[in-house]
């Protein structure tokens, strides 16, 4: 959780003090789950983006660089731009069939 995000017990979620929140604990690293156990799902929105048409790949768990990589990664193969933002990979057009095929092939079996 980030520091902005999280309100103390006491009710109080922003003051003017910049060092008012340091202490809390820093975030614990997160460990990626092995590609055999992560349940991604491929799914196709155009919701808020002015009618273009995304592909999302969400459910990844694990870190947020690994989370870069493999968006890196889909976005080099599909030749589209794209974004890793929300939780959510972001590749610019419809690309369903074609990443749900290279994730598989790269060992994420339980893909849909």
């Amino acid at each position: 959780m980030s520091k902005k995000n999280m309100a103390r017990p006491d009710g109080l979620a922003y003051s003017t003090n910049k060092d008012f929140f340091n202490d809390f604990p820093a975030d614990e690293p997160v460990d990626t789950l092995p590609k055999e156990k992560q349940k991604l799902r491929v799914k196709l929105d155009t919701k808020q983006r002015a009618g273009k048409v995304v592909t999302l790949v969400d459910g990844f768990a694990g870190s947020e660089d690994d989370r870069e990589a493999l968006g890196k990664q889909l976005k080099t193969k599909c030749g589209a731009g794209g974004s890793v933002k929300d939780g959510f990979i972001i590749i610019q057009g419809d690309y369903r069939e074609k990443v749900v095929a290279w994730l598989r092939e790269w060992g994420y079996n339980q893909t849909k």
